[in-house]
């Protein structure tokens, strides 16, 4: 006996609610389309059509021009969960499972979501912080700095989460708290000017990197409604975070050296002018005889601790879960070795955009082989070291135009890496799909 799931109203209803379900994920507009779209060819359903905003979900039929719409939550889901979001989507667009039976899915991922805790995503944001200060090599006391700022931050965030309203205002009370306490610390010391990442690294966990490529990526694709809003609210967190910064600054009289590195790329490339540059800037505190420990520069090796510290807070911060975590540790060193390698040669743009490329292709063939490691996310913690959020951040707060060009041509490129290697996992795993196909009718 045919039930209400069979009905018309019923599958679109189904669909909808995955696609809420896939917004939530963090997947773009675009790719939800896609899968939407795979999942009712698939299922026998091509008479559905699929509208797509960033928060809303549109699914009509047809025949009748009757439409469902399904709002997302809102909420993002932790990494563990889309992981299992992913799987879910790779075993409809198999057509095994029919569509009356997407509800009963969808509502047990979602009752299992299990945000990370406290603790977690106060560790996960220092350990952000600290590896990327490690990374862009900010003296030792810019890094354990850094590494406490982003502890209180993490607790901050999970107690805004709870706070209905909070939006982009917190974004700017953080920045200008962060700033104020680096600066205090600054003035104490009588270290000088500090490095720009002293006041960026902390504040990384809020940087709308992610929202602002995904924009981008959606605006490629034509999705021009949806591609616009995420650019536009990106630009707006930035701007509420610089504006806290600036006025922190102001308000302590905290002077910022905007000359060390700002891409990943360059930092090996400070070299010992990196040092002879920490030398002159950083060399307060009464030492005669040349800097403190806790004033120098760390050493090159160091970088690659800070790469594990990044893939670790991010899981942490996000909750990956014990899977994701150790596939996200060699994922980010061999991002951090292409960068290094290839920036010396093509530049740090260039490098950028032909890492993302070639990640992104990797990343999708694995994700094909093994669906709950998704490309959405074993590509993002990749995506911080490509180009930090962060690079945005710096180019508004230093207000210098060659760092503002910086910034848009390493988001541009890196959209284009993505987008590229998105295609061409499109065409070399779609030709792979009719092949196995064509050998199994031949069986």
């Amino acid at each position: 006996m045919p039930t209400i799931a069979d009905t018309p109203a019923g599958k679109r209803n189904a669909f909808a609610h995955l696609g809420a379900l896939l917004l939530d994920a963090g997947y773009a507009v675009t790719d939800v389309h896609m899968a939407l779209g795979k999942v009712a060819e698939k299922t026998g359903h091509p008479e559905m059509t699929f509208a797509i905003l960033p928060q809303t979900v549109m699914v009509s039929d047809e025949p009748s021009g009757a439409a469902t719409v399904v709002n997302a939550t809102g909420a993002e889901l932790p990494f563990r969960t889309t992981a299992r979001v992913s799987a879910l989507v790779r075993k409809l667009a198999t057509g095994k499972v029919p569509v009356s039976g997407f509800s009963k899915h969808i509502q047990t991922i979602r009752d299992e979501a299990v945000a990370p805790g406290l603790w977690a995503v106060s560790l996960g944001s220092g350990l952000l912080s600290a590896g990327l200060g490690m990374l862009f090599r900010i003296p030792w006391w810019s890094i354990i700095t850094a590494a406490i700022l982003g502890m209180i931050i993490g607790l901050v965030i999970y107690g805004a989460g709870r706070v209905r309203g909070a939006g982009t205002i917190i974004t700017f009370v953080i920045a200008f708290c962060s700033t104020f306490a680096v600066g205090v610390l600054a003035s104490t010391l009588d270290v000088g000017p500090i490095p720009l990442f002293a006041v960026c690294a902390p504040l990384a966990v809020l940087v709308p990197g992610a929202t602002i490529t995904n924009g981008l990526l959606e605006l490629s694709s034509t999705d021009m409604v949806t591609g616009s809003s995420r650019l536009m609210y990106g630009v707006l967190v930035l701007g509420f975070m610089t504006t806290g910064i600036g006025a922190a600054a102001r308000v302590t009289g905290l002077t910022i050296n905007s000359h060390g590195a700002t891409l990943l790329g360059d930092v090996h490339g400070l070299g010992a002018l990196g040092e002879r540059r920490g030398l002159a800037d950083f060399d307060g505190l009464g030492m005669l005889g040349g800097l403190s420990a806790l004033e120098r520069l760390p050493p090159l090796w160091v970088s690659w601790i800070g790469v594990v510290g990044v893939a670790m807070g991010i899981s942490l911060a996000f909750g990956a879960g014990r899977m994701l975590t150790l596939l996200s540790i060699p994922a980010m060193m061999l991002t951090y070795a292409g960068i290094t390698t290839l920036s010396p040669w093509i530049g740090s743009i260039g490098a950028a955009g032909v890492v993302a490329c070639v990640f992104f292709f990797l990343a999708r063939g694995l994700e094909r082989r093994v669906p709950r490691a998704p490309a959405i996310v074993t590509f993002r913690p990749a995506f911080l070291l490509l180009v930090p959020g962060v690079v945005g951040l710096v180019a508004l707060t230093t207000f210098d135009h060659a760092a503002l060009i910086t910034a848009l041509g390493t988001f541009l490129s890196l959209s284009i890496g993505t987008k590229t290697g998105a295609v061409l996992a499109d065409l070399v795993f779609r030709h792979e799909a009719v092949m196995q196909d064509e050998i199994g009718l031949r069986v």
